[in-house]
């Protein structure tokens, strides 16, 4: 039997098609998406069409993971009012902070729904739309996750009654209006926001069967795409998982809820009904690619420029915030070098520099990840397309301090979503034992002068941003 997984991102819709019984993949496909912060929602129907042509007819489930916190709004008749808003639009940055303080600060938000929000939560895009584009918000019934509308569409969409608005508590839990610890919506933050009442999708159990396909085969219930990752990396407590995508993102599986007022480890829920605290950058593999075109090659040639010079650059630091940041909270920084001079001014460590601030950050990711758990973790699992760089394994564990597994390139996402259809149709307790992808397994000695310099150079442009007002 045949199940097929569905990773809707940022920048293209993945399928894979797999063995139901040990996630054996017998099929792939891929389709772009447009580029930008917003999106129309019938783009990614069209790229799930392409993408799953020849694939999604053959399977008997089908599972649906989507990039987290984009905010599709929906009029009485169903009908998209706006292009979607997706995480990394940051225009709602100044409504993110409006909303902190309107309701207690952020002790109040991590308690009450396990996260202090930042502008890429749906609740603050809510609260953007009430202000700026009055006419749209009152027209507004409904307010879904992009997997909850492909999930929508997969079943019949609108004007189907059978096709009930359905979510699930992993990705609802990254709207700012859900609490993962009590398991239940908080309609009244939602329309605090918005202005007046608004719908939600019922929260689905994490192995149920939510509708059908029009070609009969069962529709779970789906997730957001970080859960749909730990899934299918098999994740288990005592791990910490660090992909390198468009964003970057530090993750554990846990039985406990976070509660971190600092806003900075979101308190997510997973797909299987545990919990998955989560650190989350807005700059990550664009930095790698960006640092490339500015030396005048590909990703291929920055890894080999950056592995043919020493650690630290020459004393070249480079601050990765090249479109922002939301970890730490900085919506208006830039990226910063430091450091340059006549001497060291060479691409090799240009390139080196742009390695190591991307590994950097993301370790200060993870450590708030081990600092929220209260122990080292088990395993480190190095994953995203940024992971397949050679430069970027191999410094790896000299900047997170520990050594680091990088499991074989996969569609993760994809994998956990089609994992989630096969648990759906076994209607069982747990997840089925899907054999752990092979791993390489990469060690070196610490280099905390790395991480020093990195946190020297993000502590004095905090500094700098907060005088300047960005």
């Amino acid at each position: 039997m045949l199940v097929a997984g569905v990773d809707s991102s940022t920048q293209s819709t993945k399928v894979v098609l797999c063995e139901a019984e040990n996630g054996t993949v017998v099929g792939r496909g891929s389709a772009p998406h447009p580029a930008g912060t917003e999106a129309d929602p019938a783009a990614w129907w069209a790229a799930l069409q392409q993408a799953g042509d020849g694939l999604l007819d053959r399977a008997a489930a089908v599972g649906v993971a989507g990039q987290q916190h984009g905010m599709v709004v929906l009029d009485t008749g169903g009908e998209v009012i706006r292009p979607a808003l997706l995480w990394n639009d940051l225009r709602s940055a100044a409504a993110a902070a409006e909303l902190v303080t309107e309701f207690g600060g952020p002790q109040w938000w991590a308690s009450n729904v396990g996260s202090v929000p930042t502008a890429s939560f749906t609740i603050t895009k809510l609260r953007w739309l009430a202000k700026h584009e009055p006419r749209h918000a009152l027209r507004t019934s409904a307010v879904l996750l992009p997997h909850d509308w492909l999930t929508w569409r997969l079943r019949g969409g609108p004007g189907d009654p059978a096709a009930d608005l359905v979510t699930d508590r992993g990705d609802a839990s990254g709207t700012g209006y859900f609490s993962p610890a009590a398991g239940a919506w908080r309609p009244d933050l939602a329309e605090a926001a918005l202005g007046h009442p608004v719908g939600v999708p019922r929260v689905a159990r994490p192995a149920e069967v939510v509708g059908h396909t029009g070609w009969g085969a069962a529709v779970s219930a789906g997730t957001g795409d970080n859960m749909g990752a730990a899934l299918g990396l098999g994740l288990r407590p005592g791990d910490v998982a660090v992909s390198v995508g468009t964003s970057g993102t530090a993750f554990a599986v846990t039985e406990v809820a976070a509660d971190d007022p600092s806003g900075a480890v979101a308190g997510f829920a997973d797909a299987t009904g545990r919990f998955l605290p989560l650190v989350c950058t807005i700059n990550a593999g664009l930095v790698l690619s960006a640092t490339a075109s500015m030396l005048g090659t590909d990703l291929d040639g920055l890894s080999a420029l950056a592995l043919a010079a020493q650690p630290g650059a020459e004393g070249i630091t480079l601050l990765p915030y090249l479109d922002g940041e939301r970890t730490p909270d900085r919506p208006g920084a830039t990226g910063v070098l430091r450091g340059i001079t006549t001497r060291n001014a060479s691409q090799e460590n240009l390139a080196r520099a742009a390695v190591e601030a991307l590994l950097a950050s993301l370790a200060d990711a993870a450590d708030r990840i081990i600092g929220a758990e209260g122990r080292a973790p088990d395993r480190v699992l190095l994953i995203g397309g940024g992971a397949r760089s050679e430069a970027v394994r191999r410094l790896a564990p000299g900047i997170f301090f520990s050594s680091v597994l990088v499991p074989e390139p996969e569609e993760y996402v994809a994998l956990g979503a089609a994992r989630q259809a096969a648990w759906a149709l076994a209607g069982t307790p747990e997840p089925p034992d899907w054999p752990q992808r092979p791993a390489a397994s990469y060690t070196g000695p610490p280099q905390p002068a790395i991480r020093e310099r990195h946190a020297a150079l993000r502590d004095d442009t905090a500094a700098w941003d907060e005088r300047t007002g960005l």
